[in-house]
């Protein structure tokens, strides 16, 4: 585990969608600041859980984005559509970045924070970073591709032009639960 430059102590555990708890994670550059006005950090991940909710209703994995303003506006929203959209790189976190940068119209997304249900794969941190995003905010860790903090601190890489600041674990378990009944589900029907 790791601690941020305050040495604040946010290590409680997350749990993975696998069941194990992993260390939740935090930010190498800084505290992590209090959420938008009109906001806390659980109720903005309901927002992005009823946006996995969307993804399973279409036969995705459900996972879920949001993007809020400093000011607690929900400039940008996303599922994971990759199947339905035939996309390699429809992640909930990619579509979300897609939906504020149309909103704002610009492809930077300074001081505005991106909430997720799942710890973002190598992928979406790049793309994280290059939306110069102030802040990530996920739920459950993922201990086979999350590349925040579970399988590689790829947000904290010392050649990265941009700092994010980031934490996880806000409402694990229900992220998790989602996740595991899915696949649960799936395994029955045999897909």
């Amino acid at each position: 585990m790791k601690e941020d430059v305050q040495g604040a102590d946010r290590m409680a555990s997350a749990i993975s969608p696998y069941g194990t708890p992993l260390p939740r994670a935090g930010s190498l550059w800084g505290p992590v600041p209090p959420p938008p006005p009109g906001h806390d950090w659980e109720e903005l991940m309901l927002l992005a859980l009823n946006e996995a909710g969307m993804a399973e209703a279409c036969g995705e994995i459900p996972v879920g984005a949001i993007i809020v303003s400093e000011d607690g506006q929900v400039i940008g929203k996303g599922h994971n559509c990759s199947i339905s959209e035939s996309d390699p790189s429809a992640h909930a976190e990619i579509m979300a970045l897609r939906s504020a940068g149309a909103a704002l119209g610009n492809y930077r997304l300074e001081k505005c924070t991106l909430v997720v249900t799942l710890e973002p794969c190598l992928m979406c941190t790049g793309a994280i970073v290059h939306a110069r995003l102030g802040g990530l905010v996920y739920g459950a860790a993922d201990e086979r591709a999350g590349a925040v903090e579970s399988c590689l601190n790829g947000l904290d890489l010392p050649f990265l032009n941009h700092r994010v600041w980031h934490m996880g674990g806000i409402a694990a378990e229900r992220c998790a639960e989602s996740l595991r009944a899915f696949f649960q589900k799936s395994r029955k029907a045999g897909r």
